[in-house]
């Protein structure tokens, strides 16, 4: 259940230059939910130089600490493997017109 809500809060959360929340570009590569409410998230960006990485990572970090019985999120920035359009989902390639 605290998955399926911090998936919805991920999906709140968008880079400000791709009209597509981060979660359905697949920059979340897992969520590990622990006992003691402690939620690591692994991620990545679309580049490692991007602008707005900090933005994003914070955005992500409170997002999921709002879900009830979160007390606490790291975030986990990885570029392996690196991020590509295979890993959107269809709703994402659809907005963005690759399908």
């Amino acid at each position: 259940m605290q998955e399926e809500e911090i998936v919805r809060m991920l999906k709140t959360v968008y880079d400000p230059e791709i009209p597509v929340n981060v979660y359905d570009l697949g920059l979340i590569y897992d969520i590990d939910i622990q006992d003691n409410g402690h939620v690591v998230v692994t991620m990545t960006l679309t580049a490692p130089n991007c602008p707005a990485a900090d933005f994003i990572m914070e955005d992500v970090k409170m997002k999921v600490e709002s879900v009830k019985g979160i007390n606490e999120v790291t975030i986990n920035l990885t570029f392996e493997p690196e991020w590509s359009k295979e890993m959107m989902s269809e709703e994402a390639l659809l907005e963005l017109g690759f399908l």
